[in-house]
């Protein structure tokens, strides 16, 4: 089967799309003015990971906030995935209650809670992640937007979860 022509590629040719974004990660019209994408592949600690998701989630970028916890996923040793994993699909879940979406965004929310939250039963390592508050806003979130109480889109920037609690 031949290829689209003019389909963006990245230097492995793997599909890439090469359109500008929003700050909720939808694509623009290619010219228009978007939000720089996060760099992908980037190593930081896990501490660094919580505290550059947590300024993206504050910035109302939740589907930016997604991309730096897959980084950790990739990056951390396995036995931590579901955290990373878990944190990931809450920020999407978010993302997708912005864009109005509610469906999909309770699903995630509710997804990425049972995530986090199964992977603290074996007293696991959270780097400071408040995962009870995390879970209690999922589960509040996901029951908000399912239900339809709101108007539409959720604002990201209101909605954001503190990863670390009221301090944090």
């Amino acid at each position: 089967m031949d290829e689209e022509p003019g389909r963006d590629r990245d230097a492995e040719g793997r599909a890439r799309s090469g359109r500008p974004r929003d700050g909720l990660g939808r694509p623009l019209a290619y010219g228009a003015e978007g939000v720089a994408r996060q760099p992908e592949g980037v190593v930081r600690t896990p501490e660094g990971t919580v505290r550059e998701a947590q300024r993206l989630l504050d910035a109302g970028m939740p589907f930016h906030a997604h991309e730096v916890f897959e980084d950790a996923w990739k990056a951390r040793p396995a036995d931590e995935r579901e955290l990373w994993q878990g944190l990931a699909q809450l920020a999407v879940g978010l993302t997708h209650a912005a864009r109005g979406n509610a469906t999909g965004g309770a699903r995630l929310l509710l997804r990425g809670a049972g995530r986090v939250e199964g992977y603290v039963r074996d007293g696991a390592e959270t780097y400071g992640v408040d995962v009870a508050g995390l879970v209690a806003w999922a589960c509040e979130l996901a029951a908000r937007v399912g239900a339809g109480t709101g108007a539409g889109a959720v604002d990201p920037v209101a909605e954001a979860p503190r990863l670390r609690g009221v301090s944090g």
